[in-house]
């Protein structure tokens, strides 16, 4: 059994220019609104204090990276070990050449995208319709709308587990369909992208038609972690779930969109592990009814109650 235990793990731990909280809680920085808490929190100042803290930690202690919590799962036991957040050190963007974006991790995509449309910089459009950061965007080759990150990236910057300064080319993120093959132990901190001139009126048509459609078909309004499914080769995961007549199935208060059956939803009070087996349900009836394996694009991390009592 794994214990958490807040207080005991923060005496083992550097001191640091940002925040540490033992035993902290992670559903409000959810958007499912649940889930149980960090054992430490930790919210770096900035790049140099998050690469201390790492040079200074025991490798044997396990760290997680989060950002606004769109595409997220934290189980009801809680995180063990170190959850990191980053925050306003990492959320600047700014023109770095021409048609070329720096922007922070923390970075809300949806940030980028106005940046890109105020300074008339097209390709970078599909950002809109992501409802993350762009720490979340690199680590899984985000997309939205027939665009991805691997299509605008040049390079991106990230500290190891060792404290030290990486910076990875285009080539070295190993991109493919919502995955990136760079090692899971580098924390990414900034990403530069490449757009191309392009006409404002342009750009916001385009944007804003992202946008309405956002609104009409996924149910943004509700607790939910986004898309949950990655979409099978040859097939829409959607239509797989819908086809599988689980369109409106629910475990409890842990429910399949009726808007868009790749979204799982709370409608209140759900725990994680109502939405995980929800989601398992649903695995368990596509491949039942298709013959398709549906893989988890929500990105689940801690322990089940019982593991953690």
């Amino acid at each position: 059994m794994t214990r958490i235990d807040g207080e005991a793990l923060l005496k083992k731990l550097p001191a640091v220019r940002g925040r540490l909280l033992p035993n902290a809680p992670l559903a409000d920085l959810t958007w499912f609104k649940t889930g149980g808490p960090a054992e430490v929190l930790f919210m770096p100042a900035d790049e140099a204090d998050l690469a201390e803290f790492l040079k200074n930690t025991p490798l044997e202690i396990p760290i997680y990276v989060i950002g606004v919590g769109s595409n997220l799962l934290v189980r009801d036991g809680g995180v063990p070990g170190i959850v990191i957040r980053m925050g306003r050190g990492f959320n600047d963007i700014s023109l770095a050449g021409p048609q070329q974006i720096r922007a922070g991790t923390a970075a809300l995509d949806m940030r980028v995208a106005q940046f890109a449309l105020t300074h008339s910089i097209d390709l970078l459009t599909f950002l809109i319709g992501i409802p993350g950061t762009i720490g979340g965007a690199l680590r899984m080759n985000g997309g939205a709308h027939g665009g991805e990150t691997t299509d605008v990236l040049v390079s991106a910057r990230a500290v190891d587990r060792e404290g030290n300064i990486k910076v990875l080319q285009h080539a070295d993120m190993n991109y493919t369909y919502r995955h990136c093959g760079a090692s899971e132990d580098l924390i990414f901190t900034e990403a530069l992208f490449q757009g191309k001139s392009g006409s404002a009126d342009a750009i916001k048509a385009q944007m804003d038609a992202h946008v309405e459609h956002r609104v009409n078909a996924q149910p943004i309004k509700s607790r939910t972690g986004g898309s949950t499914f990655k979409n099978p080769v040859g097939h829409k995961s959607w239509q797989l779930i819908d086809a599988a007549g689980m369109r409106g199935f629910n475990v409890g208060p842990a429910k399949v969109s009726e808007l868009h059956c790749n979204f799982l939803i709370n409608e209140g009070g759900a725990t994680a592990a109502q939405i995980e087996e929800l989601g398992e349900t649903v695995r368990a009836r596509v491949l039942e009814n298709s013959g398709v394996v549906l893989d988890w694009e929500i990105k689940r991390i801690g322990l089940s109650l019982e593991d953690a009592a």
